[in-house]
Order: structure tokens, then sequence, then C-alpha cells
């Protein structure tokens, strides 16, 4: 991988972080998280949007005075909204997913609840016309648990221990990333933080409620997974170097369950949590870092051999 260009994109809140990133008709749309600190009771999902990647301008803002809303993810539905989900976490009561609707990226409809409260349903992908999603226990239970909805609003539980401790031995499953293949098969990418803290990838097959887990045998934050044209495997995400932390993009061979890093993006300390996509033969990358004099929001191109 070679790194054509990075640039810093936006850094007008106190702490920007928690990207995603997708291209819209004509233009991109990158969202986010804005507040006090990477974790304080006043968090907003900032939307903004760009022609080029270049130049950016905020576009939309979803706030909740009484919650700290955190993780904006985006998706396009297969009729052709936007669909923006985050979590909110409340000053006080049990945090709880939502989703976010719009035609334009600008006007944003009133938020839906989905999935069960204390379980935080991270991010979205569709897959022949449902949204399925893969929540994670916040109150100590060691659970990740799948999701799937035809239309992004009514989540029903599709299998309610697709990770969990007390079936696998292994602690505190939490953020992950769906891929979906041509013949049906559904990857995982699996983050965890307790034990070894190393990094799952599932695998299944439709109706998805049976999954074979492989250790990929290091720490992985913010992750996420695409799949080029070509067939291979871009992760994106955290990982530790001793004491240093940097947004690395590495090669995936699903089948060995091995990681190799390819490019470790400019980035240290509080960062991740990328959002990938592939347009004009480039890899897109948006991500966070605190590398520089504050917490801000990055868009990286990256030319892939």
């Amino acid at each position: 991988m070679e790194l054509v260009d990075v640039r810093r994109i936006w850094d007008r809140g106190v702490h920007n972080a928690f990207t995603d990133l997708i291209r819209f008709g004509d233009e991109w749309i990158c969202v986010f998280r804005e507040g006090d600190g990477h974790v304080s009771p006043d968090g907003v999902l900032r939307v903004i949007a760009s022609d080029d990647g270049q130049a950016w301008d905020a576009v939309g803002r979803i706030e909740d005075p009484t919650a700290d809303l955190r993780d904006a993810k985006i998706t396009r539905t297969p009729k052709g909204e936007l669909m923006l989900s985050g979590a909110a976490n409340p000053h006080q009561g049990p945090l709880q997913s939502y989703s976010w609707f719009s035609t334009d990226g600008r006007q944003w409809g009133p938020g839906v609840a989905v999935g069960e409260p204390d379980m935080w349903m991270w991010r979205v992908t569709w897959h022949e016309g449902m949204a399925y999603g893969v929540g994670y226990s916040t109150d100590g239970g060691h659970v990740a648990r799948l999701y799937r909805s035809a239309d992004g609003r009514v989540f029903d539980v599709l299998d309610p221990e697709m990770f969990s401790k007390r079936c696998h031995g292994k602690g505190y499953p939490n953020e992950t990333s769906l891929v979906f293949l041509e013949d049906g098969t559904g990857l995982c990418l699996l983050r965890r933080d307790d034990d070894t803290r190393t990094a799952q990838l599932g695998r299944a097959q439709s109706p998805y409620a049976q999954w074979k887990w492989l250790d990929l045998e290091v720490y992985l934050g913010g992750p996420h997974m695409l799949r080029l044209p070509d067939g291979r495997f871009v992760v994106a995400g955290r990982m530790l170097e001793g004491d240093e932390r940097h947004t690395q993009l590495c090669w995936l061979n699903v089948d060995s369950g091995r990681l190799a890093k390819a490019l470790t993006l400019p980035s240290a300390g509080d960062t991740s949590y990328a959002g990938l996509a592939w347009h004009e033969d480039l890899l897109w990358v948006s991500y966070y870092s605190s590398h520089e004099e504050k917490t801000a929001v990055y868009l990286a191109t990256v030319r892939v051999a």
C-alpha cells in the first residue's frame, strides 16, 4: 500500500472522533462524534460532506441533551436512504442504540430505538435486502448478539450468543465489522478487551445462527473490514506497539486468520475507528487521531498494488 494523501478534515470540536465514511451520489459523507472528551456527557453526532474529499462542510448535527451520543456509523439502505447508526449513553438509565434516516444527509428524521437496552449495536451491514448488526452487552454480560432487520428500524435477535464468554471461554466481545460474500458466507471481525484481548474472526452460512471462530492472536481496536474488488480483505484498526498506538491498515487472510501489517497511517495516542470506501481505484480511509495538537478527524487516500 502507498499513502497518496492524508489531510485533517475536521477539528472544530474539542474532541473529534469515531468516524465512518460513505460515497453517496456525487459526494462524500463523513460522520463522527464531537464532545469535550473521549468520554463526556455532551457527545453529538456530526455529519460533514465534500465533493472532492478536500473541502468539507458541516451539513448535519444530531444531539440529545439527556445523553452522550457515540460512535456514528453510516450506510445506504436498499431504498436509497442514508442510515446513521449510533448509541445514546444516557446521563441516567441503560444505553440504547438508535438509527436515524435521511434522503440527502442534511435533514434527518427522529431517532428510532433499535435492538435491546444495554446491547450496543455498533455497526449495521446490509446483505440481500436485510440489515445485520452485532450488539454487545454493556452491563458486564460478555455477550455479542446478532440482530437482523428488514427495514433498519425493527431488529430481531438472530443469534443470542454469537460470541460469549460462557460459550467460547473468551471475555468481553464488543466492536465488530461484518462482510458478506457472494455465496452468502458471513464474516465477522470482532474486538475483545478481556484476558488475552485478541481479536476474533467468525464465519457462518445463512441463516447465520452457528459461527465458527479463529483467534487472530493480536489486539485490534475499532475494527473495520472491507473486501476489495480483487477479492482481498483490508482491515483497519488501532494496534499496539509497546506503549505506542497507531491506526493500522492490514491484509487479512480469512482462511488462516492471519493479519499482515501493510501501512501505518499518521497517528498516535487516541486514534482509530476508521471508515473504509473504495472509489476510483483508491482506498479512502477516514479516521481520527491525536498525534497533532488535538484529537481531529483525518482522511487518507491509499493506492493498493
